[in-house]
């Protein structure tokens, strides 16, 4: 077959191929959350579903809707009017939150102390014994390097929720720079993290290009709700403030799972989850203790941390330099996992004898160095974390 001819119905196959996408975005419809009242069993829902023409991609029992996809706004608004449906969502997308310049190195053979983690003093605490070891972390990003040589002996399992027939692996690289922040182990090479014993768990929620979708993400949150992992790290955000992913963010709240979430980097408002009260927003600083330009900032930051040219461990087994708040958040959860490994002491709100996510951000708060307006404000929260009187 020549050329011209291969060309010509390609075309026209790709042209029949997107015809339907097309139609449907003047139609509306599209990836949406349908959140059911209770009314109905799991037969019932779907067949609520197929019979308007939608197709359910997954369950979201967090948040008791469904993942679907709708052909139109008819079939939204008919599914929208059942006594059984609470309401419908749009799933939207959700992003990577890193920024600046992504540089590649060759596998370093001499261990360092990354500045970032300096900065927080969290060397200082490992000599008491205080490692982090055993506390679970869910790293809900774009999977962990299953072979890096830096991490792999933290990492406990993990889920792809996009594809869960396919691995967690990190494929962008974004999940593992994060990883490494938390708890890169302290060998003899690379770098090491803030909680260099930490059990990580790869959630991989965001694809090869750092976005993904919110449906997603919820299902990230109730993996590790069900697996009881203690802390959360989501490196990522949406300027969508979305009801089903609060409700998702609540449920695991009040199960007892500490969130930490990056500001956003647009210089702007505080990006979602970040700006949900029961998640620990960070934003960004530099070297000189100053707020990073694309920082991400209002009445809804809770810490600062370190954000610019912070080097980390990356996909393969390699080790980049990246900025972001999606760098940031990390020195956070990290330090939280610290804490918790601490005695909870006069911070046991509850007389539980254990640590519960207010508390948690409670003591990072009280710890804090004060940058900027003496108090709280706007661009760093309460302060600069610091690992290190955060466990005394």
């Amino acid at each position: 077959m020549n050329n011209k001819l291969t060309q010509k119905i390609f075309g026209s196959v790709l042209v029949f191929l997107m015809a339907p996408v097309l139609i449907n975005a003047e139609r509306g419809g599209g990836r949406k959350i349908v959140v059911f009242s209770g009314a109905l069993n799991e037969q019932a829902k779907d067949e609520l579903i197929s019979k308007h023409g939608g197709v359910k991609f997954k369950d979201l029992s967090l948040v008791n809707g469904s993942a679907v996809w709708l052909p139109d706004k008819a079939s939204e608004k008919a599914i929208e009017e059942h006594p059984g449906v609470l309401r419908i969502d749009d799933d939207v997308e959700v992003f990577a939150l890193a920024s600046g310049k992504n540089n590649n190195e060759a596998t370093i053979l001499a261990q360092t102390l990354p500045w970032g983690i300096d900065r927080i003093d969290a060397e200082l605490v490992w000599p008491s014994g205080n490692t982090a070891d055993l506390i679970k972390i869910g790293i809900i990003d774009t999977g962990i390097s299953k072979d890096h040589s830096d991490l792999t002996a933290n990492i406990k399992g993990g889920i792809n929720t996009i594809n869960p027939a396919k691995s967690w692996n990190d494929d962008n690289g974004h999940g593992s720079h994060v990883a490494g922040i938390v708890a890169a182990l302290n060998n003899t090479i690379g770098v090491i993290g803030t909680g260099p014993a930490v059990d990580l768990y790869a959630i991989k929620v965001l694809n090869r290009n750092g976005s993904g979708f919110l449906s997603d993400i919820i299902e990230g949150i109730q993996w590790a709700s069900a697996n009881n992992i203690k802390i959360a790290n989501m490196s990522l955000g949406t300027t969508s403030n979305v009801q089903s992913f609060h409700d998702a963010i609540i449920t695991a709240y009040n199960n007892g799972m500490v969130m930490v979430a990056a500001a956003g980097n647009n210089g702007g408002a505080v990006n979602f989850p970040a700006a949900y009260p029961e998640v620990i927003a960070v934003s960004a600083t530099d070297i000189n203790n100053n707020i990073a330009s694309f920082s991400s900032r209002g009445p809804e930051v809770d810490l600062a941390a370190p954000g610019v040219s912070i080097l980390s461990t990356y996909k393969g087994n390699n080790y980049a330099t990246l900025s972001g708040t999606s760098m940031a958040s990390p020195h956070v959860a990290g330090t939280a996992a610290l804490v918790i490994s601490a005695p909870v002491g006069t911070y046991d709100a509850n007389f539980n004898g254990q640590w519960d996510p207010a508390e948690v951000k409670q003591k990072l708060q009280d710890t804090a160095v004060d940058l900027g307006t003496t108090g709280f404000d706007n661009l760093f929260g309460w302060g600069l974390v610091n690992a290190f009187a955060a466990v005394q």
